[in-house]
């Protein structure tokens, strides 16, 4: 029986397959100075806990190991608690955040959440929490690898993976901002991703990217967003002193041919958030699932061929 104290999680026991996750009842988080606690109506599967649940980020050296570990990164819920010094939202207001440190004990994937403030932002009007949820990790690496980018108005831009969750936020940011987008797809996504606002398309199965990619474009794009990490098939597609940016960690090539070459990193700001989240960007929900059923979503995303995201709730349905 869980008490008033007591709340239900998902956390990763030890490391593997999605047999690893178990449902705990733990006792319910108290926010700290500057932090908010949140009671989670949504939170999104996304690869990185895959990565996390199987121990590869333990494995590249990204996260220490731990007896068990919190699993979850994106929320969508309301604010229950506030910890001190916190002046900018109130109990019961709706929000979303992101919860960016990968070695702790407790995600996204339970019914509260203590995060820092900072990293929270109130939730796009008019939207419910599951669609909601599925903003701020793929919007905010979106928005920050095309800052790094920093590219301008008119000039010509890759995206790699671009019928993805980051790479059709890249797309349709990238749109926003006046680059013109040269998306790669499969053709069964290609509609979806012109109506994001890309401008040209390269097949998803193209052998040769360069080549394709030159021939629209000729003498290369000014930069590529890699949000499939091809690394070096992507960044040949690249101008000479263009710019290239991968969000898949170990993808970064050499910055050949005097390119500019980053691996992006997320981290969370809940003032980028607030701005994307006023955006009326595209949200998608590919299905929902309760929250016991988290080893199930794992298995659906590992299979592929999703788009959109898993949602867990702490209850059946929104």
């Amino acid at each position: 029986m869980i008490t008033e104290k007591q709340m239900r999680a998902v956390v990763a026991r030890g490391y593997g397959g999605p047999e690893a996750l178990e449902l705990v009842t733990i006792p319910l988080p108290e926010p700290g100075p500057g932090q908010i606690r949140i009671r989670v109506e949504a939170a999104t599967v996304n690869p990185v806990d895959l990565a996390t649940r199987s121990g590869a980020l333990v494995e590249a050296g990204l996260m220490a190991a731990r007896g068990y570990t919190g699993i979850g990164w994106d929320v969508a819920g309301v604010v229950d608690r506030l910890g001190s010094g916190v002046t900018a939202f109130a109990p019961g207001q709706r929000v979303i955040g992101l919860r960016d440190l990968l070695d702790v004990s407790l995600g996204a994937y339970s019914e509260y959440l203590a995060l820092d403030a900072a990293a929270v932002a109130p939730a796009p009007p008019g939207v419910s929490a599951v669609a909601a949820a599925t903003l701020p990790l793929n919007s905010l690496t979106a928005l920050q690898a095309l800052n790094l980018l920093d590219l301008a108005a008119g000039d010509t831009v890759l995206v790699t993976g671009a019928a993805g969750a980051v790479g059709g936020f890249a797309v349709e940011l990238a749109a926003r901002r006046g680059l013109r987008v040269l998306a790669q797809a499969s053709a069964a996504d290609e509609e979806f991703v012109r109506s994001l606002g890309a401008e040209w398309i390269v097949s998803r199965d193209a052998s040769d990217l360069a080549t394709d990619v030159r021939r629209l474009v000729p003498g290369g794009i000014d930069g590529a967003l890699d949000t499939a990490g091809l690394g070096i098939r992507a960044l040949a597609a690249v101008r000479t002193r263009g710019a290239y940016v991968t969000v898949v960690g170990g993808s970064a090539p050499l910055p050949l041919r005097g390119i500019r070459v980053h691996q992006q990193w997320i981290s969370s700001d809940g003032a980028a958030l607030a701005e994307l989240a006023a955006m009326d960007l595209t949200l998608r929900v590919a299905d929902i699932l309760p929250l016991e059923r988290a080893a199930e979503a794992h298995d659906r995303l590992a299979a592929g061929g999703i788009r959109g995201r898993l949602m867990l709730v702490p209850s059946e349905g929104p």
